[in-house]
């Protein structure tokens, strides 16, 4: 892609849409998971569809800048929602790793590349997420956890653990692609006007002002 399509704002809002559509496909992905590891089943789509998802991504972002930065303020806007759409990503897929670490440490399988954080253990979720089931649920879990060879609270912990990840990975990937959809549609509907980029709140692509907002609730 060459800096003058980046000039034309439907190339850039066609951009933008293709990579909401890669992040979102991360959460249709599907990896079966061997009946023994049964528990990574809500994890091993997305841990296989995100890194490459991102090569990808990256790969979109080199080509851009290998060819002289977009000047335009719609360019620039452009640029922003992208890159923090793939800086957010990466570091929630680098969660989704430590989180996959840690329950291969906990099973004893080997552990995947270290992460940057690890997910709580059961009963240190700060958040008071709480999974039940229901007695057919109960049910499968003892069927699971046999094949596992876990006792079925042991099972049921190592699973709380696999959903609060595949719970924190789908609202990653759900804000990330829909705050590239609002910026496209932005990029679409300013057509008859100037798009602005300041220090106005409402002149910053959604996603940084999203991040910004992430920023301030953890100060």
């Amino acid at each position: 892609m060459t800096a003058d399509a980046l000039l034309s704002r439907s190339d850039l809002a066609g951009w933008l849409t293709d990579a909401a559509q890669s992040v979102a496909g991360i959460l249709v992905a599907e990896y079966d998971a061997p009946t023994n590891r049964s528990y990574l089943a809500p994890l091993l789509g997305p841990l296989s569809a995100g890194p490459r998802v991102v090569g990808e991504l990256n790969e979109r972002l080199e080509d851009l800048l290998d060819e002289p930065l977009p000047a335009t303020p719609v360019g620039l806007f452009a640029l922003a929602s992208y890159a923090s759409a793939l800086g957010w990503l990466t570091e929630s897929l680098a969660e989704l790793t430590a989180a996959v670490d840690v329950i291969c440490t906990r099973t004893g399988l080997p552990a995947l590349e270290p992460g940057e954080r690890a997910v709580p253990a059961p009963g240190e979720d700060e958040e008071g997420f709480d999974y039940c089931f229901n007695d057919a649920e109960t049910t499968a879990i003892r069927v699971a956890a046999e094949a596992a060879g876990m006792e079925p609270d042991t099972y049921v912990d190592i699973l709380v653990c696999a959903l609060r990840a595949a719970a924190a990975i789908t609202d990653a990937c759900m804000e990330i692609s829909s705050g590239l959809i609002e910026d496209a549609q932005y990029i679409v509907e300013e057509a008859a006007r100037e798009v602005r980029i300041d220090e106005g709140p409402g002149s910053l692509p959604t996603l940084v002002r999203s991040l910004l907002a992430r920023l301030e609730t953890t100060e």
